[in-house]
């Protein structure tokens, strides 16, 4: 049997990021989309939590800041697991039997 972590303990990786990261680091999104040479607009996206972290925006974190962007992906996938069992219930899907 799998443990599950509790929805309640998956954070969005973009809140998690501009608590932990941005907000410490007195950057404003203006300046750090900059110099990410993103759009303000998608970066305040993610940091508000309205967006999905991409492999190349944990790479540009990971560069800048220097946290993995493998733990971030990781924390993005917690993230969405944990919304989708939510209502894994409305998913009607059995079981799959292999033909003998």
């Amino acid at each position: 049997m799998a443990l599950r972590m509790h929805p309640s303990l998956a954070v969005h990786v973009g809140d998690w990021l501009k608590t932990e990261i941005v907000e410490p680091a007195q950057v404003s999104v203006t300046a750090l989309a900059a110099h990410f040479g993103v759009s303000r607009q998608a970066l305040s996206t993610l940091l508000n939590g309205n967006s999905a972290l991409s492999a190349d925006m944990a790479i540009r974190f990971e560069k800048a800041f220097g946290v993995k962007a493998d733990t971030l992906l990781r924390m993005q996938t917690t993230y969405d697991l944990a919304q989708a069992r939510e209502h894994e219930g409305k998913i009607k899907v059995e079981r799959f039997a292999k033909a003998a």
